[in-house]
């Protein structure tokens, strides 16, 4: 057995959920190693759509520009049955949300988180797997095989498995895996097509038997290229895993979720499968990849135990219906990273890293029904009028406002509380600045807590501003010092308690012409007035963003000392258990 380094958190999988793990642990300064036992990045279309509510966090790391620009836009979705359009879904979000809806490659998704991780120092240990690992109060040993084929003994403080539906993670811990396997099979296929069918929009198309029952389905969506499509459809019987005496799940454990072995579908099958059902004839050609898949729907019964905790397909699986899948366990991952990271630099007590499951196992929960009752009935059997169900979908919906970290509601009853998703706007100046800036550019590249002061005088955000000060420590300047995350420029205090906090200032339209950079945090101005529409401020009011882009708290003003106390108190701030 190989000497036992150690590290502060092992990260198990570095799929789209293990890098956004790892490239959030390290945007914090945490010290992570990042293992898969794939020797590289699996050429295949699997997970493609993305969804608006990844774009901002991703904007929050500065990585949103790198993805857009290799994605394919996705404008809606067209609903066909028996031949004649049912249905048209355009996927329009209100203009004050950043970002609409996107399709890449899983892979290329990987290759940009990796690129960015990269950049942070860490890359990933390819052909390297998880063994084993054991917990004691003090941290985590695991066993690994090296891809030299070694085994070697690793001490970390934490261990995530992100190592996805057959989960080595998961069945160490002895965590249950409820669910059931439909009984359908299915085929993908990246493939390109040459009909003329308006771009950027998906293709559903089915036939329904006289008495109601679907028989047969075809899924397009797009991808980058012309013409270029992730085909999935049933299998036909020839390429059945059950009939070769598969279908019980790669990992021996009975999942049947995912690709599975046997024949892969060749371009004739899918082919077959369009001149059936597509809306128009259509000529396949230059397939990339093919598979057969099993979809199943199970999640865990707790998304943790002790120092080791589950993420994205480790914890829930469920039908790829409107791209809900890694979209989710990304926000896991995000969910995860920032308690992670102020607990193991001792700025929050372990009891922080509870709220993980709190808040984000009701998340899974809902997003496995909802895809269940999707993929049965589809989205125009939703019971919710078409703006909930867009929002929802866009994962702009998900909240945490009865979870154990959201703060006392106050101000209108209809308002951004504690636990919702912070709202970005736009139309924030600075006296220097010659355009207006969104708030996600005001958030961008802070990596901590963001304390957002609104007033029309300067006299009270001035007051606020060294209440809060006081509070959490952070230095007038407000944000991240030179040093890095949590390092303030030289002769400033560090926090003690939340590093990176930023305090910034948003001086209402309506005040009067006053000179905003006088005061000692920065400041902008709601010149456009939406930040005050979106927020919706009972007079002068504070609010705090987490690290994930969510609502801590809010607070008046002029309460800005004991709602920071609070929030403190709600992390249960104190020294965490050192690893050894």
């Amino acid at each position: 057995m190989a000497h036992t380094p150690t590290t502060e958190v092992l990260i198990a999988g570095a799929g789209p959920v293990g890098l956004s793990a790892a490239a959030e642990l390290r945007r914090h300064g945490v010290r992570c190693r990042l293992v898969d036992r794939l020797p590289a990045r699996l050429p295949y279309a699997k997970a493609v759509g993305l969804q608006p509510r990844t774009l901002e966090i991703w904007d929050r790391i500065g990585l949103a520009r790198a993805v857009l620009e290799c994605a394919a836009v996705l404008r809606g979705q067209l609903v066909y049955v028996n031949g004649r359009e049912t249905a048209r879904l355009d996927l329009v979000l209100p203009p004050e949300v950043p970002y609409g809806f996107a399709a890449l490659p899983q892979y290329e998704t990987e290759r940009l988180l990796e690129d960015h991780l990269a950049g942070l120092g860490t890359v990933i240990e390819r052909g390297t797997e998880l063994l084993s690992f054991t917990q004691d109060p003090d941290g985590v040993t695991a066993r690994l095989r090296t891809a030299a084929g070694a085994e070697e003994e690793v001490r970390a403080g934490y261990l995530v498995g992100c190592d996805g539906a057959h989960s080595v993670v998961r069945k160490g811990l002895g965590l249950a895996f409820a669910g059931d396997a439909f009984a359908e099979e299915y085929m993908l296929g990246d493939v390109e097509a040459d009909w003329d069918l308006p771009h950027g929009y998906g293709i559903r198309s089915s036939h329904r038997t006289a008495d109601g029952v679907t028989d047969d389905a075809l899924v397009c969506v797009p991808l980058p290229g012309s013409g270029r499509y992730r085909m999935s459809m049933l299998v036909p019987p020839e390429l059945s895993t059950r009939t070769a005496g598969q279908g019980a799940g790669p990992g021996g454990d009975g999942v049947a979720h995912g690709l599975e072995g046997g024949r892969a579908p060749e371009l004739s099958h899918l082919q077959a499968v369009v001149d059936r059902l597509a809306p128009k004839p259509a000529l396949l050609s230059r397939l990339r990849w093919s598979s057969v898949f099993r979809i199943s729907h199970r999640i865990v019964d707790r998304y943790g135990d002790g120092r080791v905790f589950v993420a994205g397909d480790a914890a829930h699986i469920h039908p790829p219906t409107g791209a809900q899948g890694m979209n989710t366990g990304i926000q896991d991952a995000w969910n995860l990273a920032w308690k992670l990271a102020l607990v193991v630099r001792g700025n929050a007590g372990p009891g922080l890293l509870e709220t993980y499951d709190a808040e984000r196992r009701p998340v899974g929960e809902e997003v496995v029904g909802r895809t269940v009752r999707h993929a049965r009935g589809g989205f125009e059997a939703d019971p919710d009028d078409a703006r909930t169900v867009m929002l929802r979908e866009a994962q702009l919906l998900v909240g945490y406002r009865h979870g154990p970290l959201a703060g006392r509601p106050s101000g209108p009853a209809d308002a951004p509380q504690p636990g919702d998703r912070a709202p970005d706007c736009t139309g924030l100046t600075l006296t220097a600045a010659a355009c207006p800036l969104r708030l996600l550019d005001v958030l961008r590249g802070r990596a901590g807590h963001v304390v957002l002061l609104y007033a029309a005088h300067l006299d009270d955000l001035a007051g606020a501003a060294g209440a809060a000060e006081a509070v959490v420590g952070t230095p007038a300047a407000g944000g991240q010092g030179p040093g890095g995350p949590g390092r303030s420029a030289p002769g400033l205090t560090e926090s003690p308690a939340l590093p990176g906090t930023a305090i910034v200032a948003v001086l209402a339209r309506e005040a009067a012409a006053a000179a905003p950079d006088t005061l000692a945090v920065p400041a902008y101005r709601d010149a456009a007035g939406e930040f005050a529409r979106l927020y919706r401020p009972d007079g002068p009011t504070g609010f705090v963003v987490r690290p994930d882009g969510y609502l801590g708290s809010r607070f008046p003003l002029a309460d800005a000392a004991a709602a920071l106390s609070d929030q403190l108190a709600a992390l249960s701030v104190r020294t965490a258990v050192p690893m050894r």
